[in-house]
């Protein structure tokens, strides 16, 4: 982590609401169309594990929960349907039965957590701390009342007994765990060994009009790789769709309810003041501090006298981040920085460079190189997007409304019909699909396609959330897994072979030339001669993206094992041939070693704890009974 990210990350208790939003249950309305048509809420549960129940109410406020912290931290970029195409919804219920399952180990190994040892965890919390103290109980029932939606303490306070009960179990059965010295020093070795290497690449794309297919090589290919090309069960289906975008286009939303959501969201199109600042920083740790302070003033000198920052920046700021960008940190509203670095750089006009500030990075020098002020959009800017926004989920509201309305008409392949006809909607037949492909005129939707295999003859689904909105499917026709004809596969035939004989190309052209470039003098003279381009690398480590090849095991395991100066065999990947020179090999330094040791043994450590802890759980769940209600899941995530 850079020294920038560290210091973007440690102010601010807005990044740890984050973690507060994700962690907590929070009491969420749940939506019309997951009651039942009696105006009960249903309560079946999604899932359970044993005698415990993951409730929908349970599972859908920690699915909104963790939307609202996707939306957070990546605003617009991400949304809900993005989200569910990505199979968020899946990931969630298997945490949420995999903390179930841990909560009900622990009980079996009788691990309880006290009111007491919550207590003392939330005063240590760096969210509830000020100076080093806690904030008090009144500030921190206001920052969980700041959360969206709000989080009471009861509600954080059970999530927090349960990660520590969590947490006591994994120590518990873990603490016996430890990482050898050798074993330390060997994967820093690993990570922090780097060769600088001239690259000479054969790529296969270059020898692709080299290659002729001829009618008896697809049938030769296809006959020696039939296996490859075999085809699985296929099926089919009669869908009734309930088309998200077609409801959307016949919704009109009143004057009056854009406003409303503009006023009850106004800090959406609301940006903070912003500054643009540089800096130079000089580190203290490991240092002794009034040496570091000493030099932090002699450059200060510099400035002052005129010369130029961004020049000194690259050459004295310890800031990996910044320093080659001539200590630029581009702009950043308040709460981003630490408070003493937020303090200064917010109270100077452009151009003006403060004094030395001490944070707990060291000492800075900052330069302010522009500010923007606090803005806010006019309703008239963001009125089609707030218009767009409130008709898509009126759409997703009515779809919903009518699934739950149409799977208590449907039963029967029968009914698919006479749903379709009440409603105004159609019912179309699907092409065949095997279980790994989408179906088409549904659009994306694994769990969509894995159910139609699941489905029993003249059995018909409940309402399936699609990528379109919700479908009812039954399965019309089976295939069962074949070999094909080669003419169904004929051209992805052909481009195997082009692929396999194209690589076997360029293998062949390096072979060739790979005795010249050994047994040259000047290998970039060579390699110039022979028509061809040395690339070099800077110094890096293992798993590196090399130019044209990307990262490749096989490039790697070569040059990190052949001395410096000496030239490699062809080196064959799955995009190119190399032929690499190794210019300079840098291990790292005993002094590296110790700075990093620490905090390598730790992260390895916690590998090696955690791949315990998930071989043990795995076993303890085999005992358990584990369910899951994929009908009530679809129901929730729509």
């Amino acid at each position: 982590m850079t020294m920038l990210d560290r210091m973007r990350r440690h102010k601010g208790w807005l990044k740890w609401s984050l973690a507060l939003v994700v962690v907590a249950f929070i009491l969420l309305y749940v939506p019309s169309f997951l009651r039942p048509s009696s105006g009960a809420l249903l309560t079946d549960a999604v899932a359970s594990v044993d005698s415990s129940q993951i409730t929908v109410g349970e599972f859908r406020r920690v699915y909104q929960a963790q939307l609202q912290a996707y939306r957070a931290a990546y605003g617009g970029k991400v949304n809900e349907q993005l989200l569910k195409q990505l199979g968020i919804e899946q990931q969630i219920l298997q945490q949420m039965v995999d903390e179930q399952a841990a909560l009900l180990e622990a009980e079996r190994q009788g691990i309880t957590v006290s009111d007491t040892e919550v207590g003392e965890r939330i005063v240590r919390l760096p969210a509830f701390q000020d100076n080093g103290r806690f904030i008090g109980r009144e500030r921190y029932q206001q920052l969980l009342g700041m959360q969206r939606p709000p989080v009471t303490p009861a509600e954080f306070e059970d999530s927090l007994r349960r990660s520590l009960a969590i947490d006591k179990l994994r120590a518990a059965l873990t603490e016996w765990i430890t990482v050898p010295d050798a074993e330390v020093e060997k994967e820093f070795r690993r990570r922090n060994e780097k060769v600088k290497v001239d690259l000479v690449i054969f790529s296969a794309d270059k020898f692709r009009d080299q290659v002729t297919v001829t009618n008896a090589d697809l049938a030769s290919y296809f006959e020696a790789h039939k296996a490859a090309y075999r085809i699985g069960e296929r099926r089919k289906v009669r869908y009734l769709l309930i088309d998200i975008d077609a409801l959307r286009a016949k919704v009109r939303v009143p004057e009056r309810d854009i406003e409303r959501y503009y006023n009850d969201n106004i800090e959406t199109y609301s940006t903070p003041e912003q500054v643009r600042a540089s800096h130079i920083l000089f580190k203290t740790e490991g240092k002794k501090d009034e040496e570091v302070k000493a030099r932090a003033e002699a450059v200060l000198k510099e400035v002052r006298a005129g010369k130029d920052f961004a020049e000194l920046a690259k050459k004295y700021s310890e800031d990996e981040a910044s320093a080659g960008n001539g200590g630029d940190l581009d702009y950043f509203s308040r709460g981003k920085m630490v408070p003493e670095f937020d303090e200064v750089a917010f109270s100077l006009a452009p151009g003006q460079v403060s004094d030395l500030v001490k944070t707990q990075y060291g000492y800075h020098i900052i330069k302010v190189v522009d500010k923007k002020p606090a803005t806010t959009k006019t309703l008239d800017e963001v009125r089609t997007q707030i218009s767009e926004q409130l008709a898509w989920e009126q759409a997703q509201k009515q779809a919903g409304d009518l699934a739950t309305q149409i799977e208590q008409e449907v039963s029967k392949p029968a009914d698919l019909d006479k749903a379709a006809g009440t409603h105004g909607l159609s019912v179309q037949e699907s092409p065949y699909f095997t279980r790994e492909e989408p179906i088409l005129g549904l659009g994306p939707s694994p769990q969509a396609s894995a159910l139609a295999f699941d489905l029993a003859d003249n059995q018909v689904s409940g309402a399936v959330q699609v990528s379109r909105g919700f479908a009812f499917f039954t399965v019309t026709g089976k295939q069962p897994p074949y070999t094909p004809k080669l003419d169904e596969v004929k051209d992805r035939v052909r481009e195997d072979i082009i692929k396999e004989r194209s690589g076997e190309l360029a293998r062949q052209k390096a072979a060739s030339l790979d005795p010249t470039l050994k047994a040259a003098a000047d290998f970039a003279k060579a390699v110039k001669t022979a028509g061809l381009e040395v690339k070099t690398t800077d110094l890096v480590p293992r798993e590196t993206a090399y130019p044209e090849i990307g990262v490749s095991s096989q490039v790697d395991a070569v040059a990190f094992s052949i001395p410096t100066g000496s030239v490699s065999d062809p080196i064959k990947t799955d995009r190119a041939t190399a032929i690499i020179r190794v210019v300079e090999h840098k291990m790292p330094t005993p002094e590296e070693y110790a700075t990093g040791k620490d905090a390598l043994r730790g992260e390895m450590l916690n590998e090696a704890r955690n791949r315990f802890f998930s071989a043990y759980m795995m076993k303890a769940k085999q005992r358990m009974k584990i369910q899951v209600n994929r009908e009530n899941l679809q129901r929730v995530v729509g």
